[in-house]
């Protein structure tokens, strides 16, 4: 197993992505190559940024692409924002994919301040 696969925020980074995925099947098909890509795209590079730096010689490395991560995690709910605006998403499962992304923007926080200290 790799070190970045016991991290919690990863595995939860993973359940967002998964969550993303199977929230924009129901996408309409003209958004295929619209928002629908681009918000799987951004949720798949929050849990591969931290895989990335986790690889990476340094703990200030290692931050840095949590700083990455929450970038993509940012844009993620940018994306699932308009979603909903656009009436993609309901309002009960944009409120709980929402929470799921400031759970995960609490973890990020927290381990790349960690990380930084050390």
């Amino acid at each position: 197993m790799f070190r970045f696969e016991q991290l919690e925020v990863w595995q939860e980074s993973m359940n967002l992505c998964e969550r993303v995925y199977r929230l924009s099947q129901s996408f309409p098909a003209a958004e295929q190559y619209g928002i629908t890509s681009q918000v799987r795209r951004s949720a798949v590079s929050i849990s591969a940024n931290i895989a990335e730096g986790a690889g990476r010689s340094t703990d200030g490395d290692f931050a840095r692409f949590l700083d990455i991560a929450l970038g993509s995690l940012m844009e993620t709910v940018s994306h699932l924002t308009l979603a909903k605006r656009l009436q993609f998403l309901d309002e009960s499962k944009h409120k709980e994919v929402y929470e799921a992304c400031e759970s995960i923007g609490r973890m990020l926080t927290s381990f790349r301040n960690r990380l930084r200290k050390q």
